[in-house]
């Protein structure tokens, strides 16, 4: 497999990790009011393609943040508990979307890199045919 191919592989694997990235972080933000929601965390990992020679990144399962959810207190809610609390979700939406940007950022960069290497391999073909 020539560098070029080994670029774009290496890029498109990053594309797909932060897209999955960016579609767990609008999860967490759409259910930010949703009562016992649990924020999704998404890890990624190196993994080593023998077949391309390359190491890429995937994404690994998807974990749930343990920490505490926050405790409102609506005694009308229905579910409230005796003393009139609930427990909200774990979700701090400022974090959220300041991840959402630098995962935007990053499939950018990815985006550029994939673009770069595919003009560079044009560029090349067209040297080669004269």
């Amino acid at each position: 497999m020539n560098d070029f191919a080994k670029a774009l592989s290496v890029t498109s694997s990053g594309l797909k990790a932060q897209a999955t990235r960016l579609r767990h972080l609008a999860e967490n933000i759409s259910n930010a009011d949703t009562p016992g929601y649990r924020r999704k965390l998404v890890p990624f990992e190196t993994a080593f393609n023998a077949g391309r020679g390359v190491s890429m990144v995937e994404t690994g399962s998807v974990q749930l943040d343990r920490s505490t959810l926050e405790r409102v207190y609506d005694p009308s809610h229905p579910m409230a508990d005796g003393d009139g609390y609930f427990d909200g979700s774990n979700v701090d939406l400022m974090i959220e979307l300041a991840d959402a940007r630098e995962a935007q950022r990053s499939y950018e960069a990815n985006l550029k890199v994939f673009e770069q290497t595919r003009k560079m391999s044009s560029s090349l073909m067209d040297i080669l045919r004269k």
